[in-house]
């Protein structure tokens, strides 16, 4: 698991490479979002069909986005569903995290790994997935429309570097 391979032999790596002297200086993964936007506002069936994806993906209950001013040039109006996500925290985003490096991005076809330069300056990285197919657990028969979603990777890394480490030694498969 990848929460026991943090706790014996990533923290010990970091603190080497990154020349910490104190084992709580080393980064941690505070939490994984992750969000899918919805392009159907009008058909209520597609957001329970994607907050239904996105349950069996995660293992968690999604939450509801909506809107929060009107645009007219996409026909939205404050308060409509524009999409859900769901925030994963400790062991949850630990098993997703395996989930997605071990099954869900070796999937993709033509995959080249991560882009190194997703970080946002802070150590905390995002990146997009075109479709929900990827994950295991769905299948094509369960897909009322095929959604992207966006997966936000919270660090406890104060720069970019100690993030890029973090993900690195987890697993993460960057582009070289």
């Amino acid at each position: 698991m990848l929460k026991h391979k943090y706790e014996d032999e990533v923290r010990k790596d970091l603190m080497d490479e990154l020349s910490y002297e104190n084992t709580m200086e080393v980064p941690d993964i505070e939490k994984v979002v992750v969000n899918m936007g919805i392009s159907e506002h009008e058909d209520p069936s597609v957001i329970d069909s994607a907050m239904d994806n996105l349950k069996t993906i995660t293992g968690q209950k999604p939450v509801v986005t909506r809107a929060r001013k009107s645009i007219a040039d996409f026909d939205i109006r404050r308060g409509v569903p524009v999409g859900c996500k769901v925030t994963l925290r400790k062991e949850r985003a630990y098993e997703f995290l395996n989930k997605l490096y071990n099954a869900a991005l070796p999937s993709i076809r033509d995959f080249r790994g991560l882009s190194p330069d997703s970080f946002d300056g802070r150590g905390n990285y995002s990146m997009g997935l075109d479709e929900q197919l990827v994950f295991p657990e769905i299948t094509f028969d369960d897909v009322k429309q095929v959604q992207g979603m966006d997966v936000t990777i919270v660090t406890s890394a104060d720069s970019d570097r100690e993030g890029y480490y973090l993900l690195k030694e987890l697993g993460s498969p960057f582009r070289e």
